[in-house]
């Protein structure tokens, strides 16, 4: 998605995690953990979780596994080193503005394949919508005029 708004400035969003709550349909608060106060690679993080956007509720743990300002910030969802899937935002400068992609790829193990091959279609189309809904918040958010 385009957005009108230097690098820099649609990087402190991505990588805030604190205000996830803010843009994501389904992750309503997240907060540093570990002695963590923001995005560095190796920091981890706790995000509250309404599973698609109804529930259950829980929390997770995340561990960033990249962390290059103004260009790309991602993190893995559970054990450090040892992730059931990653979320990634991919910063592009573009003429007016920067291009951002969200990305998210589910680590290949058996359970995780077999899960993805009888119900990732749904949870796939749901990622899609959800990953659209928060680049589109951020859009708004980045685009707003001052005031």
């Amino acid at each position: 998605m385009h957005m009108a708004a230097p690098p820099d400035r649609v990087w402190d969003l991505v990588s805030d995690v604190t205000r996830i709550g803010e843009f994501s349909p389904e992750t309503f608060e997240a907060q540093w953990v570990d002695g963590a106060t923001g995005p560095r690679a190796g920091a981890r993080f706790r995000g509250h979780v309404r599973r698609n956007g109804r529930g259950p509720v829980y929390w997770t743990t995340c561990t960033v596994i990249a962390c290059e300002p103004g260009r790309e910030f991602a993190f893995g969802v559970g054990a450090p080193g040892r992730p059931l899937n990653t979320w990634r935002y991919v910063l592009q400068p573009a003429p007016g503005g920067t291009d951002v992609t969200e990305s998210f790829e589910l680590t290949p193990l058996p359970l995780l394949r077999l899960y993805w091959a009888l119900l990732g279609w749904a949870r796939g189309r749901t990622n899609i919508s959800d990953m659209r809904t928060t680049l589109e918040r951020m859009k708004a958010l980045v685009e707003a005029p001052a005031g």
